[in-house]
């Protein structure tokens, strides 16, 4: 990406960040495809108590970032510059230093900071939405797992304005694509070279070689 283009407006990037897989995912297309060197990165964490535990062992199956574009996610707690390995809390893996330290190495020169917020009664979709139009966001990249029902089916749009608890068919993902007032790009990565596939309000499935 053209870091070097010193007339591009500086931009906010979101990327939603969670012990998944699929954030993993987000980070590093938002690294190798989004950013440039005089944006800003957000690390957005939305915390839910009951269900980290659950969410933790997930993170430590999770498959390394790359080292062609982005560094590796080290979960042996091996470090590098910038002090961001993994954390010896007893609790697992610290994803966020984690994901904090790709950032290091990927672009030294990005400006990032991490944004840990509660639900406070809100879903997860709306507290996202809720901190873009906060923090004044221009893109956020977040992770989608898809299964060939959602895929077919598409979301459930909910009549209160906000996803229905408990429904299958709900994607955070999609909710955000069509609710949101900035560039939403819904990032599932397939394999550590088989590239994304990407889902904006204006591409649907579009693929995109890594």
């Amino acid at each position: 990406m053209a870091s070097n283009n010193r007339n591009t407006q500086a931009r906010k990037v979101m990327v939603v960040a969670d012990p998944t897989r699929e954030s993993a995912g987000a980070l590093q297309y938002a690294l190798s495809h989004v950013v440039l060197e005089q944006d800003e990165l957000i690390l957005l964490h939305v915390e839910n108590t009951s269900s980290w535990r659950n969410t933790i062992s997930t993170f430590l199956k999770m498959p390394s970032l790359g080292s062609s574009t982005t560094s590796s996610l080290d979960l042996g707690g091996g470090g590098g510059g910038g002090g961001g390995g993994a954390a010896a809390d007893g609790e697992g893996v610290d994803f966020l230093e984690e994901m904090k330290h790709a950032c290091r190495v990927s672009q030294p020169k990005l400006r990032f900071r991490v944004s840990s917020v509660e639900m406070d009664g809100k879903d997860r979709a709306n507290t996202i939405l809720s901190q873009c139009k906060t923090q004044g966001v221009d893109v956020i990249v977040i992770g989608q797992k898809r299964s060939l029902s959602s895929a077919l089916l598409g979301y459930k749009r909910p009549s209160g304005g906000g996803p229905t608890k408990g429904s299958k068919t709900i994607d955070t993902a999609e909710y955000l694509i069509q609710n949101c007032t900035c560039t939403c790009v819904a990032v599932q990565r397939k394999g550590q070279n088989g590239g994304y596939v990407l889902n904006t309000k204006t591409h649907r499935n579009f693929w995109l070689l890594a």
